[in-house]
């Protein structure tokens, strides 16, 4: 996301992608501040049961995208999260099969129908069709997909919202 606003503020000032661009500064350290206060352990485990973000539809949408499993930074803040819900050993070690089967698509995850419907179902409906056989995974899910947006990510959607909107002459409002 960063890279395609950074494409738009230097086509709009007429500038080379290696010219410095202050305007872009600013906007590069809101964006990353934002990103910082929403990237933790919970919205990381909650990005990684979307099974949205496994399909082929949406990792073909842009050629830099990887599945959540894929992303070691995304995987490390999960493990956090899972090792703090499943204290128990036995009960994290079945809850990270679960997820292996789930991020690899193995057993019913791996049926055509489950794997097309990633990136066509809602995704309580997909867990709610194909996370029988995993239950406690597929608890989880509901627990945390089916939550509202956060504040902190309202904030950040406003913010977005007023970068694409704001006007040139208002720069110095950053």
């Amino acid at each position: 996301m960063i890279e395609k606003v950074k494409v738009q503020i230097y086509r709009h000032e007429n500038l080379e992608m290696h010219e410095d661009c202050l305007f872009f500064d600013c906007v590069n350290e809101i964006l990353q501040e934002r990103w910082l206060k929403s990237n933790t352990p919970l919205h990381c485990l909650a990005h990684s049961l979307n099974p949205r973000y496994y399909s082929d539809q949406w990792l073909a949408e842009d050629t830099n995208r990887v599945a959540p499993h894929m992303d070691p930074e995304i995987t490390e803040e999960r493990n956090n999260c899972l090792r703090k819900f499943f204290p128990i050993t036995e009960d994290l070690r079945k809850i990270k099969q679960q997820f292996a089967d789930f991020s690899l698509k193995r057993g019913i995850f791996g049926l055509p129908d489950s794997i097309d419907d990633r990136g066509h179902f809602d995704p309580i409906q997909w867990w709610g069709t194909y996370g029988s056989r995993n239950p406690e995974l597929k608890e989880l899910a509901f627990k945390l997909l089916g939550q509202p947006a956060s504040s902190c990510c309202e904030r950040n959607w406003s913010t977005y919202g007023f970068i694409h909107i704001c006007p040139v002459s208002a720069y110095p409002c950053f």
